[in-house]
C-alpha cells in the first residue's frame, strides 16, 4: 500500500530519531571531556550491573562514590564489558554538580569516550543519510 508522503514522513522521522540520539550522547561526551579537564578525582567502585534487556547481552553499569562533603552519589556511565561490580574505579566530577557530571573516563579508562564517539559517529551518519535520502526524495 502507498500512502502518499509516507516516505517523506519515514524518512524525517528516522533523522530525528538518530540526530536525537547523537545530540544526546553528543551533550554527554563534551561534559565528560570537560569534567575529565577540570573535575575533582576520587576512588569509586561499581556498585551494581543491570541487564535492561533479558534477550540481550547488554549491561548498564552504576558506579558510587562520595563527595568531598561525605555526600554517596550514585550514576551510570558506559564501561567495559568485562567490568563487575566491586571494581575499584577512579572518578572524575564537577563538585557543583556532581550527578550529572560524574564519570569514570581517565588515562588508563578511556571506555565512556570511545563508546560515547562510536554512538555519536553512527548515529550521526545515521541521521545524515536520511536527511540525504529526504533531500533527494523531495527534489526528485
Amino acid at each position: 500500500m502507498d500512502v502518499p508522503g509516507g516516505s517523506y514522513i519515514f524518512f524525517g522521522l528516522m533523522a530525528a530519531l538518530f540526530g536525537v540520539i547523537a545530540a544526546s550522547y553528543l551533550r554527554r561526551l563534551l561534559t565528560v571531556l570537560r569534567t575529565l579537564r577540570r573535575g575533582v578525582r576520587t576512588t569509586g567502585e561499581c556498585s551494581r550491573v543491570t541487564y535492561p534487556d533479558r534477550d540481550s547481552d547488554a549491561k548498564d553499569h552504576y558506579f558510587t562514590f562520595r563527595t568531598g562533603d561525605g555526600r554517596e552519589v550514585e550514576f551510570k556511565d558506559l564501561a567495559n564489558w568485562t567490568m563487575s561490580k566491586g571494581t575499584q574505579v577512579t572518578v572524575a566530577y564537577d563538585p557543583a554538580d556532581p550527578e550529572r557530571t560524574a564519570t569514570i573516563a581517565s588515562r588508563s579508562n578511556w571506555a565512556p569516550v570511545r563508546l560515547g564517539l562510536v554512538v555519536v559517529t553512527g548515529c550521526g551518519l545515521a541521521c545524515l543519510l536520511f536527511l540525504t535520502l529526504l533531500f533527494y526524495e523531495i527534489t526528485g
